[in-house]
């Protein structure tokens, strides 16, 4: 981290406030540990910059460093790709499957994304999964939840070029929908719209543009009471009710940024 420069009275204040503050959390710690409360210490870990509190909020040991040692020579959101893949080919923290990893990848780019302070890495990602494609090869789903609205369209969007990124890395193939999986993306946009709000709504071709070449599969958990009528059923989307993680990842982050996200996509050609 790189070293604050102030005054020596100002220092003296900030390790004041930091000893206090440690002091503190040992008396918290201490009462905790007698059982009364449902978890045994301070459950809020220190952070003192971006670094720290990506790594403690993923759990993922080893990524504060990596994120200080990125952004020496590279933006916010380059430096959360290069994250990313790190992570995925298992460079940085220890995982049990590749699954895992990539899911891990994610979390963490989007947490550097959105400065680790707001809920869209733990709470807006549910989960990521590898799926097969008609043809045998893997690809990667990225499942979304209601508070990814929280991380903004940006962040969203890049969501999904990180998991394509890692997923290059890592040697998985892209996502090819069904057309019935395209046409049921549609359906459940639109009716979301009616049924909840979205800062812009892609027409129906547009939708069918971004799902066809999207190499990454944007699903997500259902959120509303609704469900879909016309494409039901499906074997490989798990719910026929309206899933907004995804409608607010496809809608407001790939189609109203494309051009954002385009600029980012030319820069790692």
């Amino acid at each position: 981290m790189a070293e604050i420069v102030a005054s020596d009275e100002m220092h003296e204040y900030f390790n004041t406030l930091e000893g206090t503050l440690k002091e503190e959390i040992d008396i918290v710690n201490d009462a905790r540990s007698r059982g009364k409360d449902p978890k045994p210490h301070v459950e809020i870990p220190l952070a003192k910059d971006l670094a720290d509190r990506v790594e403690n909020l993923i759990g993922v040991k080893g990524v504060a460093e990596l994120i200080r040692k990125l952004e020496e020579t590279k933006s916010r959101e380059e430096a959360a790709l290069a994250l990313g893949r790190e992570v995925a080919q298992g460079k940085v923290g220890e995982f049990d499957s590749k699954s895992e990893a990539i899911e891990a990848a994610i979390r963490v780019s989007v947490a550097m994304l959105t400065e680790g302070v707001v809920a869209a890495p733990i709470e807006g990602i549910d989960r990521a999964s590898i799926g097969k494609n008609d043809d045998g090869s893997e690809y990667v789903s990225i499942f979304y939840a209601g508070p990814i609205r929280s991380a903004g369209g940006t962040a969203q969007a890049l969501s999904v070029l990180v998991g394509d990124y890692v997923r290059r890395g890592v040697g998985i193939d892209r996502y090819k929908p069904r057309k019935e999986e395209v046409e049921r993306y549609i359906e459940e946009i639109m009716l979301y719209k009616r049924v909840a709000s979205l800062q812009y709504t892609p027409s129906e071709e547009e939708i069918r543009l971004i799902v066809e070449n999207c190499p990454i599969c944007i699903d997500g958990e259902p959120t509303e009471a609704e469900e879909v009528e016309g494409h039901r059923n499906l074997e490989r989307i798990n719910t026929n009710r309206v899933r907004g993680g995804m409608a607010l990842v496809l809608a407001e982050g790939l189609a109203l940024k494309a051009p954002k996200i385009q600029k980012h996509v030319k820069n790692l050609k």
